[in-house]
């Protein structure tokens, strides 16, 4: 006689892939998916390589042609068979994932669940750009949104020209297919014509492009390479900005592992009170 505790549970671990390359995947992300029976992922978002940590024997799934009813239904086997799930998704799961329904899913259905995050493509695209995105006295917040008007509608206060106002660094995804619509909005936000900008296709995969402009001539841009999908933008003062300096690293700051220059830290203060850097 077989016991509950005996009974197979399974479990179904959502494994962020990273922006594309392979070499991006976390360790923890290597090993669900080498330890997985079934393998779920996006064909046309994950490269191909990631597949070569399954086991030769595990079932793979395109999940390109998996309705969400497809998918539980997997996650329904794998708790009735005790298996393994590798779900994998592009980037981030934490963004534009459409994982919370599949884990309100199994949650249902008492199958246990991991998240194992990954890599997003607006980090990648600030290390392409060799770019940090919070410059002091800059920009100190990155919003990270989509333009509204698609598939998906915006909750309201949500619209770009509502974020823009910030005026700090915005990374917007899912956009590029309405670069005209982009651009109004960021201008009616309050961003100046020449605010600088970074494009990114596929970013980290070998077809990757990568370039530079402003908000001013970002539709075009986009119709020049003729942009529509897997397009990120980097947008805001920050992707330009020079000559300030972090306080962190300044020798008149202290914490717990270093003692401040009395002399710094007097000139350090100093410059704050004339709302300065030294």
């Amino acid at each position: 006689m077989t016991s509950m505790a005996d009974a197979p549970t399974g479990k179904v671990t959502f494994v962020g892939a990273g922006p594309g390359a392979a070499d991006l995947l976390t360790f923890r992300a290597a090993r669900a998916i080498a330890e997985a029976d079934v393998v779920i992922w996006a064909a046309s978002l994950v490269q191909a390589e990631v597949l070569d940590h399954a086991r030769a024997e595990a079932e793979i799934l395109d999940s390109a042609a998996m309705s969400l009813e497809d998918v539980v239904a997997v996650y329904e086997r794998a708790l009735a068979e005790g298996l393994k799930v590798a779900r994998i998704h592009s980037g981030d799961p934490a963004l534009w994932g459409g994982t919370q329904e599949q884990l309100d899913r199994c949650r249902a259905l008492g199958i246990e669940t991991e998240i194992v995050p990954g890599v997003s493509s607006f980090s990648a695209v600030a290390a392409l750009a060799q770019r940090e995105l919070t410059i002091p006295e800059v920009a100190q917040s990155v919003i990270l949104t989509r333009l509204g008007g698609g598939k998906t509608p915006m909750p309201p206060g949500e619209e770009v020209r509502e974020f823009a106002r910030h005026g700090t660094t915005m990374a917007i995804f899912l956009s590029a297919a309405r670069s005209g619509q982009l651009v109004r909005e960021l201008l009616e936000g309050g961003y100046p014509t020449g605010t600088p900008v970074v494009i990114a296709y596929q970013a980290t995969w070998p077809e990757e492009l990568v370039v530079r402009c402003t908000v001013e001539t970002l539709e075009e841009t986009v119709k020049e390479h003729k942009l529509w999908k897997h397009t990120l933008f980097l947008v805001g003062p920050a992707l330009d900005a020079e000559g300030t300096r972090s306080h962190l690293y300044h020798p008149g700051h202290f914490h717990g592992y270093r003692k401040a220059d009395p002399e710094a830290r007097k000139a350090l203060r100093e410059a704050r009170g004339r709302g300065g850097t030294p």
